[in-house]
């Protein structure tokens, strides 16, 4: 059977659809609130008083708890003054579209969520409970986390002052646990005429590491670097200036250099999960009596064997005579300096959510800003998060593509 040619008729005609443009929105006026935090030993606060001086003038309305910048030495009068209204209930509080916060969300607050808020907060991975993450799901809440946002070069800002704090705080801390004040051994950290230099060694060449070795050798201490990471010793190599002295992470070569130091400081970092222990109890048990322990990664685990995690209340421990500071939240002790890093982050992102009209939108408009989000309106969109508790996990550019 010969095969008919397909049947064309003239009747019909193809025209070109019009081309419709991706206009952006007119503002959104925001809706911010900042509670006061009460978990954590947490004294930060996430929008300064400043911050919320700009948000005021740039027509968004903003309720602090009273209290809230207790912690960061900011008083109720600072932020009233920038124009926010102070709340002296809680719940007030949680009735704004957006809440703002330097801890993560705990379970009573939990109950305070309204549906379909919109949170900016940190995670701590290591304390997430899944019941937490179930309830804000069922309430359709979006959220940001600190340690996920990236900004436009793909670094996490938020992340990298926290870093920045902590590392340049960790002389400080091991000088005060040197002395004899705090039942140290009574040594100067720093470059004496006629008197060897003190030693530090630190493990990790993150940016706590770098920052922690730019203060040891302003002080003029000797610095020893390990880092698996040639690529991350390269870096800290050029950015600091001068020749260091570096080393991959080889158990007897630290060992034998843990042995004769004066402060050790653990900055290794993890991707995701746990620190990898690298110094074990026996060599912690070889150092010298009176040497500080400075394990800035203890609240991903901690890269000693013996480091246990203590409070900004009780910060320090011995064992083997060796002092150890295993504070997980050390930029908190820093509270004012840290509020401001975080400050300058946050308040020209809420300021670019209005202008692009709210959340969903600025979520379309800024790709950088879907790797902070773990959470759109109730969806798990952190694959990290949804294995870990066995949640359903979707994908988040998905869910904003079928929305548009």
């Amino acid at each position: 059977m010969a095969t008919s040619k397909p049947f064309v008729s003239p009747s019909f005609s193809y025209e070109t659809l019009e081309e419709t443009l991706d206009v952006k929105p007119k503002g959104e006026e925001l809706f911010i609130g900042i509670p006061k935090e009460t978990s954590f030993s947490e004294n930060r606060i996430a929008l300064t008083p400043e911050a919320v001086g700009v948000m005021v003038a740039n027509g968004h309305r903003v309720v602090v708890e009273t209290k809230a910048g207790d912690g960061a030495s900011y008083g109720d009068t600072d932020y009233s003054d920038a124009g926010a209204k102070i709340a002296y209930d809680k719940k007030e509080v949680f009735e704004c579209d957006i809440l703002v916060k330097s801890a993560p969300v705990s379970d009573t607050e939990c109950e305070l969520l309204k549906p379909h808020q919109y949170i900016i907060s940190p995670i701590h991975l290591s304390v997430m409970k899944r019941e937490i993450l179930q309830k804000m799901m069922d309430k359709k809440i979006t959220a940001l986390s600190f340690e996920n946002l990236k900004d436009d070069s793909g670094h996490n800002p938020i992340v990298r002052s926290m870093s920045e704090i902590a590392g340049s705080a960790v002389m400080l801390i091991a000088g005060q646990y040197l002395n004899n004040a705090n039942h140290g051994k009574g040594v100067l950290v720093g470059g004496i005429s006629g008197i060897p230099p003190t030693k530090v060694i630190i493990i990790g060449a993150g940016i706590v590491g770098e920052y922690a070795a730019r203060t040891a050798l302003a002080m003029g201490a000797s610095v020893k670097i390990f880092d698996n990471s040639i690529y991350r010793l390269k870096r800290l190599q050029n950015n600091i200036g001068g020749r260091l002295w570096t080393s991959v992470i080889e158990p007897k070569i630290l060992s034998k250099q843990l042995k004769t130091c004066d402060v050790a400081v653990g900055a290794l970092s993890s991707a995701g999960g746990r620190t990898p222990i690298v110094v074990t109890e026996e060599m912690v048990s070889n150092m010298r009596p009176g040497t500080v322990i400075v394990d800035v990664s203890i609240d991903r685990g901690g890269c000693f064997e013996t480091s246990e995690v203590t409070t900004l209340e009780k910060p320090v421990f011995r064992k083997y005579d060796v002092i150890h500071y295993c504070v997980p939240n050390i930029p908190s002790g820093f509270a004012r300096t840290a509020s401001q890093a975080i400050s300058n982050v946050l308040m020209p992102l809420l300021l670019e959510t209005a202008d692009d009209g709210g959340i969903d939108n600025v979520v379309w408009y800024k790709i950088n800003i879907r790797s902070g989000i773990y959470m759109f309106k109730g969806s798990l969109t952190n694959f990290y998060l949804s294995e870990r508790f066995d949640l359903k996990y979707t994908d988040l550019n998905l869910l904003i593509a079928s929305r548009r």
